[in-house]
């Protein structure tokens, strides 16, 4: 997994559970093709974070299709 969503996503694992290996592999697809829809760059690190954050939430209120997570998150921006 890309070190990128693991550094953002560890820090939540401690307080809310453990993900599967699968699990991974899913939030970081999402996670590389929603950075690419909204251009955020490596430098964007503090957007970045708040995107994974974002897809953990969103992940962890049940949607946990791929489909439907690049869809949740493609109507919202980050400010």
């Amino acid at each position: 997994m890309d070190g990128k969503l693991r550094a953002a996503v560890m820090p939540l694992l401690r307080y809310s559970g453990v993900f599967e290996p699968a699990d991974l592999d899913l939030l970081q697809r999402v996670f590389d093709q929603v950075c690419i829809e909204r251009r955020l760059a490596q430098k964007d690190k503090e957007r970045r974070e708040d995107l994974a954050a974002e897809l953990v939430s969103v992940y962890r209120n049940g949607i946990t299709d791929e489909g439907e997570l690049l869809q949740a998150l493609s109507k919202r921006r980050l400010a």
